[in-house]
This record gives C-alpha cells, structure tokens and sequence, in this order.
C-alpha cells in the first residue's frame, strides 16, 4: 500500500517526533547527541528550517520546526538517511535505525497557544520521564533547546525562540527569559502533581496528524487530497517536481552563477570539461553542503554524466583549496 501523502506548505509547523527501531536507543551517549544536533544544523543550513524547540530522549526526539518553504519531506529525508548513516558507521552497525516513518503533526501557527503547548510537551518530556526531579532544573537537562530558552549564551542560529516566548508575553530580554524560566518551573510542578496525566491537547499532539479548529483542519484535508493526487500523476521529469518548492534549488542557482564567474567558466563550456574536473567539484561540493536538492540535479547542472559522479566529485572538491575559493566569493 503506498504511504498517505504528507501536508506540506510554505509557513508550515510542525511537530516531528521518531522512536528507535523496536524502541532501542538511538543515542548511546553524549557524542551522539552532540553529532545528532550537528546534523539538525545541517539540514537547517540546506532546508532554511527554523527549529522552535526540541528534546532529545534516550530511544526518540521531538522538535517543532517551521518550513518558510513546502520542504519538509525532503528535508526529513536527508536528515534521517544522514543521521542513521552516522551512527551506524560510529556504531559499526547497519540497517535500520528509526521503528519506521517519522510522525510530522502539522500545528495551526495563527493559533494563539499551540507554540506554547507544543513547546511545554517538549521541554517537559524530561519531567514525564522522571530525569528531572522537583528539586532539579530544567535548565539542568542539557539535550533540550530550553536552556537556550533561559540564556542568550550559545544559542545556535537555527533556533527561533521569538514566536514562543512572544506568544507568552515575554521578550528575549533577561527579564523576559527569567519570567520564562519561572513559569516552566510551575509547568513542571503542575506536570508532576498531576501525575504526568497528559492533557486532551497534549494526547492531540501525540497520536493526531493535525493540531487546529475545524477551519484548519478542513485546509489540510485539502491540501492532502491535492498531495494525494499528485502522487498518483506521473512524474513530469526525472528531477522530481519536489525539487521546485526546495528551498536550495534557490541557493544551489546562486552558487552555481557564482562558482562560474569565480572559475571563469560559461555554462555551455561544462560538458566540454572533463567529469572530475576540479572547478566542477568544487561547485558540486559547496551545493551539497550547503542546500538539499538531489544529486541528479547537480549532476545535470554541472553535466557530470550519470548521478553517481557526483558522490566522487563532493569528495574530490571538499579537499581542494578552490572550494575555500568559492566560500570567499558566496561570503561564507
């Protein structure tokens, strides 16, 4: 049976969580966790996500994210493959490493609350689990954004705290972020004396697939009806019709008009150049760390012949002192 179609439009938030295949770890320790926030940044650079919360767990994560453009599948596919990829490689592991698709609760952003609720659901996560006591702090579980929430220090440029603490009423301000600080300490408090008995909201975001009035909801019916067709269609060419709502289609052009006035090159002089040729992986390189579109796509801009050049090409060119060249030129 083929899979439901995901909801997927500029703006769009979400709630994204993924457990461990039969419930198993998929952090073994710090490390892990360390690269695993590596990785988020990473997709962030290439998707333009802006990641509102997260929380990473011993065998699961949860984040709230928004997509200023309609990528979140494409996103999360890069982000799973590459993080599997490298814990299995730490690990000396193979195969599956999530129980299966990820979860993505697409939550109504124009209604005043669901920021704040889905944002309490995550940072508390700790609490529900029992690693973090009353007579500890939030601040003190270190694998969540919330201490990001409570001090300006360190904060990672993915990480949008504003529509949050604006939508409690608080400025990222020292003030603000104290008054924060003390109103998640009650959170907590509530939390436990309730005896992490979730509310209707909370289990809302847990099993449902959308988080909003009926008005909402009656949108993203059509919208997956819409996606749900569009599956069923044939593709138009072998780059995939995704590719034109990814946010790095935009930044790979750029690159691409760049990296050939730095190099001095013409497009029409690429496939007279050898395949390995080191201007091109240069390019190759740069496209690839900084945006998500297929390999087929860079391999056809950058006419290297079949998409499996393009692999050899990342490697060559991030070795090279002609992709440091082209960072100068993009203003990296």
């Amino acid at each position: 049976m083929a899979r439901k179609a995901r909801v997927e439009f500029e703006g769009a938030l979400y709630h994204v969580l993924d457990r461990g295949d039969r419930r198993e770890d998929i952090f073994h320790d710090d490390v892990d966790r360390e690269r695993f926030l590596s990785t988020l940044a990473e997709v962030c650079e290439r998707t333009g996500w802006r990641v509102h919360a997260f929380v990473l767990m011993s065998n699961h994560y949860h984040l709230m994210i928004e997509t200023p453009q309609a990528n979140l599948v494409a996103g999360m596919r890069w982000f799973q493959t590459t993080w599997t990829m490298r814990f299995n490689r730490r690990h000396r592991l193979s195969g599956h490493l999530f129980q299966g698709r990820y979860k993505a609760v697409v939550v109504d952003p124009d209604e005043r609350s669901h920021c704040a609720l889905l944002s309490d659901y995550i940072h508390l996560n700790p609490v529900r689990a029992g690693l973090i006591g009353l007579e500890d702090r939030l601040f003190d579980y270190r694998w969540s954004s919330y201490p990001w929430y409570a001090a300006l220090r360190g904060r990672p440029r993915w990480l949008d705290v504003g529509p949050v603490l604006g939508e409690l009423g608080f400025e990222d301000t020292s003030a603000g972020r104290r008054g924060y600080a003390e109103r998640m300490r009650r959170r907590a408090i509530e939390e436990r004396q309730a005896g992490n008995k979730e509310s209707e909201a909370a289990a809302e975001l847990r099993r449902g697939w959308c988080l909003g009035g009926a008005g909402f909801r009656e949108r993203m019916l059509r919208l997956l009806d819409a996606a749900g067709e569009k599956l069923l269609k044939p593709r138009r060419s072998r780059f995939d019709a995704r590719v034109e709502h990814d946010h790095g289609l935009e930044e790979s052009r750029r690159i691409m008009e760049i990296g050939l006035r730095c190099f001095g090159l013409k497009q029409e002089e690429l496939g007279a150049l050898k395949k390995g040729d080191a201007r091109k992986s240069a390019i190759a390189a740069v496209i690839r760390q900084r945006t998500a579109v297929p390999n087929a796509w860079i391999a056809n801009a950058l006419e290297l012949g079949h998409v499996s050049r393009v692999s050899h090409c990342v490697r060559a060119g991030k070795e090279g002192n002609l992709r440091r060249e082209l960072e100068v030129h993009l203003g990296a």
